[in-house]
């Protein structure tokens, strides 16, 4: 999976020693909505992947702090446009502001969650 922009490789946050790892945004008391769109082709086995993987890190991390829309470019390929869509799947961050964009299926999480700019919880 690619990102963009490239993500520093010691960006990556600790995990526990079972390979987890917490996350919340900058501000922990922030009730800041995360807007995410994903944009897929089709029913492909990759987009299909996107999907759940995206789902299940933003429930295990996001708490309900967070809306999914699904872009299907094989029906709409027009929207492309908007977001600068070069490959697919593609995951666009909204909000919170600057936009951030996730290329591939997801399937790194610490890759997912340093994209997003979440950050490892204080303990």
């Amino acid at each position: 999976m690619s990102t963009v922009p490239a993500i520093p490789s010691t960006a990556t946050p600790p995990a526990d020693q079972d390979g987890t790892v917490e996350v919340t945004w900058d501000d922990e008391d922030s009730d800041e909505t995360c807007y995410l769109r994903l944009y897929v082709a089709g029913q492909s086995p990759k987009s299909l992947r996107a999907l759940a993987n995206l789902k299940r890190l933003c429930e295990q991390h996001l708490d309900a702090r967070y809306e999914i829309e699904v872009v299907d470019l094989v029906e709409n390929p027009r929207l492309a446009s908007g977001d600068e869509i070069i490959a697919l799947p593609t995951l666009v961050r909204r909000e919170p502001r600057p936009m951030r964009k996730i290329i591939g299926d997801l399937s790194d999480a610490q890759r997912v969650i340093v994209g997003l700019q979440l950050m490892s919880k204080k303990r």
